[in-house]
């Protein structure tokens, strides 16, 4: 039995855990038992057939602690925990050195769990926040840059907003709030949303960074097919970014979700040095499934994101490509050292 293997059995013996919870333990830093890592976010997620390049960035995860961070009271769902010991096993799992944090809608514009999260994590993190764009001060964002925060978080695919002056109005205050501090303004938002946005966001002085393949939905490519071809000219014109993301948010073909293949690689093609990989770890449900009861813990899906970074090898398909996406990329955007550590 090699070392680390030994150590993970005897943090079993000592703390009643399982050997894959002590492997989990171990993966987070844990020395003693106590923090207990949940297995159920890790055991079904492989370890990709290839080996990340160092400094890989994983550009789109969350994290959710309601018995030290309460959510708010307006929300849409209610999740379950995943912390930041689960979120390093998890990345641990897969390969991945480098982690964004990205606020979730459940903390409405209460950064703290995400500020917490990135002081555990440190230099390896980077933060997305959500903010309240007409009381948040420039000290406010001021304080979050120095504790790793880089940018915010626009959410107008939970909200249901489709008004396009309304989104307009958010673009604009958002890139004049963060423009200073050379953050990046993220949009969650439908493809068609976005195309209706596209001159606007081809306009703007700051990044911006589009969700989840850019909005589309694969079970409707031929009535969003002008929308998209709008999103990958708008992505040609370099100031926006798409996020290979979530690719159950874009298909319905679950679980290897092929279908998205094709858009994928229409936006490698376009502009490999504007795309960006992520898991969306730990796979929060979908509001179109809610029923609004918040006293109901709502699981999380069972993805694989192994399997997910097998998918973007076989679109970007050659060690350039995926140093590109996976290195480069996102820490021209986010702001890491391109030193890793």
């Amino acid at each position: 039995m090699h070392r680390r293997q030994a150590l993970q059995a005897a943090l079993a013996a000592l703390g009643g855990l399982s050997l894959f919870e002590a492997m989990a333990a171990d993966a987070a830093g844990v020395s003693t038992p106590g923090t207990a890592v949940n297995p159920d976010l890790v055991r079904h997620v492989s370890a990709p057939t290839f080996l990340p390049p160092a400094g890989s960035c994983d550009c789109h995860v969350h994290v959710f602690d309601g018995a030290r961070f309460p959510f708010a009271a307006k929300r849409s769902y209610t999740p379950g925990a995943a912390r930041v010991e689960d979120l390093i096993a998890f990345e641990k799992r897969i390969g991945i050195d480098r982690i964004v944090l990205v606020q979730p809608s459940v903390y409405g514009v209460d950064n703290a769990a995400l500020l917490d999260a990135l002081g555990q994590l440190g230099d390896r993190a980077r933060g997305v926040a959500v903010i309240d764009l007409e009381k948040t001060s420039p000290a406010d964002l001021r304080d979050m840059h120095a504790k790793g925060v880089r940018g915010i978080r626009l959410n107008l695919e939970v909200s249901g907003q489709r008004n396009h002056e309304f989104a307009l109005t958010q673009l604009k205050r958002a890139e004049q709030l963060v423009g200073p501090l050379g953050w990046a303004v993220q949009i969650y938002a439908d493809v068609d949303v976005i195309a209706e946005l596209a001159i606007d966001i081809a306009g703007l002085k700051v990044p911006v960074v589009l969700d989840h393949f850019g909005g589309i939905k694969a079970h409707k490519k031929d009535e969003q097919k002008a929308a998209f071809a709008t999103v990958v000219d708008l992505v040609k014109r370099g100031n926006a970014y798409v996020k290979l993301s979530a690719p159950y948010r874009a298909s319905r073909s679950a679980p290897g979700f092929e279908d998205v293949a094709e858009f994928a690689q229409a936006l490698i093609q376009a502009r490999s040095d504007r795309l960006v990989w992520a898991s969306d770890w730990p796979h929060t449900g979908s509001s179109g499934n809610r029923n609004g009861n918040l006293d109901q813990i709502e699981p999380f899906r069972k993805e694989d994101a192994g399997r997910a970074l097998n998918q973007l090898a076989s679109w970007a398909n050659t060690p350039a490509l995926l140093q590109r996406i996976l290195v480069d990329n996102p820490a021209r955007l986010y702001a890491f050292d391109r030193a890793v550590t």
